[in-house]
Parts: C-alpha cells; structure tokens; sequence
C-alpha cells in the first residue's frame, strides 16, 4: 500500500460524511420545531429584560422628583434666638422654583413656648399640586409677644 499524507486526509474525509438511504448525503440541521421554541425563548428573555430596564427607569425618574417639605424652614427656624408671633410666608427663589411657603407663630403657653405651623405649596413635575404642612415647637424665653397677652 502506498503511504501519502494526501491519502489518509482524503479517507478521514470520506469517513466524515455519511451517506443516507439512496445513496445521497445526510445534513445536520435545526428542524422547524426547534428553531420556533429557541426564538421563543429569546423572546421571552428579551422582554423579560425590557421590563427589568423599564422599571429601572421609572424608579431612577421617581428618586429626581423634587419634594420640598417645611423641614428646611424649620430648622432655619430653630437656629435664630428670637421669635416673633404672626404670619410671615415667601418663595424658595431659584432652590425650589414655584414652590412658596408660608409659616404662623402662635404662642403655646405663656412660659414662652411657641408653636408654629409651616405650609409649602407647589406645583410638582407631574402636573399635580404638592401641599406639605408640619408643626414645631420651640422654647424662646425672649421672644417678642404681642400686646395684649
């Protein structure tokens, strides 16, 4: 027998491709039933993944909204020694556009305890109209009183 290196490529070539019924060449493939499950699956992951990145998205857009509560004019409140009783209310300016704020100091007891009562009203990004309302009290010994207490 003749040794080439060409031969034996040429038989371990021929081992490869079996040969079917009526002598013709058998292919591997992917029959319909399988390629109609794989792309369903794919679907499915896929949406699966639009979901998970949408609700990510609405959350990260619900953490910037903007919600302005009295807690900041409260404790600019509480860093001044004296208090005067009435009605006082403004705007947050640039900080919070288009929300305002308003503030009542009414005298609690006569040992010099005042509560006062903080409003913030705004227009919110969605359209809607954000109210926060809070009370505190505060000692002030040397707050001004009104006259006729």
């Amino acid at each position: 027998m003749n040794y080439s290196p060409n031969a034996e490529l040429f038989e371990g070539s021929q081992q490869r491709f079996r040969h079917g019924r009526h002598g013709r060449r058998a292919t591997t493939a992917f029959t319909l039933i399988e390629v109609t499950v794989a792309s369903a699956i794919l679907a499915v992951a896929l949406f699966a993944i639009l979901q998970i990145c949408s609700v990510c998205l609405r959350a990260a857009r619900s953490l910037s909204r903007v919600h302005v509560d009295a807690s900041s004019l409260a404790a600019q409140l509480s860093l001044t020694n004296k208090i005067e009783e009435g009605v006082d209310s403004g705007t947050f300016g640039d900080e919070y556009p288009g929300y305002s704020w308003s503030r009542e100091v009414v005298e609690f007891t006569t040992n010099g305890v005042y509560r006062v009562d903080f409003e913030v009203i705004g227009q919110g990004q969605d359209g809607k109209q954000d109210r926060s309302e809070m009370s505190i009290l505060l000692f002030r010994p040397d707050a001004v009183r009104r006259v006729g207490r």
